[in-house]
Parts: C-alpha cells; sequence; structure tokens
C-alpha cells in the first residue's frame, strides 16, 4: 500500500510539473521573466496570463466600429443624405417668408430638429449589424464589462454624428444665409452642439440597445428619445438661439442653457454607463 501511494503521489508531482510547463510554454507572450522562475520552481499561479486594461478593451471595439463603418460609409452617407432632404425640406417651407432678424430666433429650432431627425436614422442603424450577424451574443460572451460595451458604442456613434454636422451644420447656413446673418457670438453654436451631440449618442445608444431587439424598432426608438432626450434639447436651443441673436438674449441665457444641458449630460450618461449591463441582458 505504501508503495502503491508513493507511486500515485509521483505520477501527481509529475503530472502538475507537466501542467505547469505546459502553461509556461502555451503562455510565452504573457509572462514576465519572474512569472517564469516562479512557474518554473512549481509555485502555480492562479492567473499566469493579465487580462486586457478597460481602456484597451474599448479601443478595440471602437476600432472595429469605425473601421467596419468608415470601409462601407453605410450609416454615414444614409445620414448625410437623410439631413440633406431635410435641409431641402425646410427651404421650400421658408421659400416664402421675409427675410429679416425673426429668423435668427428660429433658426436654432430648426437646426436642432436637422440633427435629432438625422441622428434617429444613425441610431436605428447602430445595432442592425449586431443584431443581424450575432455579433452582440459574441461580445456578451466575451469577459469584458458591459459598460466598456456602452463606451465604445456611443464614442462611435458620436462621431457618426460629428462627421455628419460637419457637413450639414455649413450647408444649412448656406441654404438661409440670405435671410439673416447671425450675430458676432454665431460661432459659439459650436459648444451647444457639442453638447448636444455627445448627449444625444449616449443616450441613443442606450435606448437603441433597448430597441434592438423589438418590432417596429424604428418607431420604439423615436417614442423612447424624443421625450428623454427633451430637456436636453430644450437646452441646446434656447443656447443656439442665444448665440445667433447675440446682445442681450446672449448675455441672459447663453451660459444657464450651457450648464443645463452639461448637467444633464453628466447625469444621464452615468445613468445609462450604470444601467447598460442590465439593458444589454
Amino acid at each position: 500500500m505504501q508503495r502503491a501511494d508513493v507511486g500515485c503521489s509521483d505520477r501527481a508531482s509529475s503530472t502538475a510539473n507537466e501542467t505547469v510547463q505546459w502553461t509556461v510554454s502555451q503562455s510565452e507572450d504573457c509572462l514576465s521573466e519572474s512569472e517564469y522562475r516562479a512557474a518554473d520552481r512549481g509555485e502555480v499561479r492562479s492567473s499566469l496570463c493579465k487580462a486586457p486594461s478597460t481602456w484597451t478593451q474599448c479601443k478595440t471595439l471602437l476600432g472595429k466600429d469605425l473601421k467596419a463603418e468608415f470601409r462601407t460609409k453605410d450609416m454615414i452617407v444614409s445620414m448625410g443624405i437623410y439631413a440633406f432632404l431635410v435641409i431641402v425640406v425646410f427651404g421650400v417651407a421658408l421659400s416664402f417668408a421675409r427675410p429679416g432678424s425673426e429668423f435668427l430666433e428660429v433658426s436654432g429650432g430648426l437646426l436642432w430638429a436637422l440633427v435629432v431627425f438625422t441622428s434617429l436614422l444613425g441610431l436605428n442603424r447602430s445595432f442592425a449589424k449586431e443584431t443581424e450577424n450575432g455579433c452582440l451574443e459574441g461580445l456578451l460572451l466575451a469577459p469584458l464589462d458591459r459598460g466598456v460595451i456602452f463606451l465604445a458604442k456611443a464614442t462611435a456613434n458620436l462621431v457618426f454624428l460629428l462627421v455628419v454636422e460637419v457637413v450639414a451644420v455649413p450647408l444649412y447656413w448656406v441654404f438661409f444665409s440670405s435671410f439673416a446673418a447671425p450675430a458676432d457670438t454665431g460661432w459659439l453654436l459650436v459648444v451647444p452642439l457639442l453638447l448636444g451631440s455627445v448627449g444625444i449618442a449616449g443616450i441613443g445608444t442606450m435606448l437603441s440597445t433597448i430597441t434592438a431587439a423589438t418590432r417596429g424598432k424604428d418607431v420604439m426608438l423615436a417614442l423612447l428619445f424624443v421625450p428623454v432626450v427633451f430637456p436636453l434639447l430644450y437646452a441646446c436651443v434656447s443656447a443656439t438661439t442665444c448665440a445667433l441673436v447675440g446682445g442681450d438674449v446672449f448675455a441672459d441665457g447663453f451660459a444657464t442653457s450651457l450648464a443645463l444641458a452639461g448637467g444633464y449630460d453628466v447625469i444621464m450618461i452615468l445613468a445609462s454607463w450604470v444601467l447598460y449591463d442590465f439593458v444589454v441582458n
């Protein structure tokens, strides 16, 4: 019996040593020199390879979305064409309006209507490839934080929206520049555009995930998106109008509207990031 026990223990020891040596050989790219020495001494660690950092995971997912979109340009081209058509409709609707400074008081609202309609089209398509090709299920099976998926998708949607805005906003003013010239503070509309785009991308990513697997997801996203984003839209329209009109209107409301938009972005994006794990599961 003693000889049998000794033989069993020798075989178990040799098997453990072989396992350590095999693990070290398979983890050649993941181990440092000190970890090699520890493995050679038989000190088995629970984890020989370090997991990628959160930044690395987010950068990898973001790069995947950007490369896939800039290779095909499906979403950006669709959003650009849709923005152009909305501008044409606005031009026809205002073709008989009289030029004057009153146009500046409504131009901010028209500009943000253009941004919201265009962003809805992009958000509807943002999860189309993941749900059709089973990519989302693969991401959920991967050992990564669900918040990383949210940050990567929201950043990608923000980039696509900003690319379209860079083209659509100057085109908007080319169509309507004959109505009235903006004030000297008109260039400051870039600030509410940036704040609004960040909020739209973050909240829209959360809501598009909720509606991705539903029937009639286009209508469902609009029904959820517009009421939720209304406070941000109101603050951004107010700030944009203040920047275009200038004068006392700018001094009275521009900073307050930006503070409301910024606070809304921080609260809603943090809430979306925390709740995304429950939503995506």
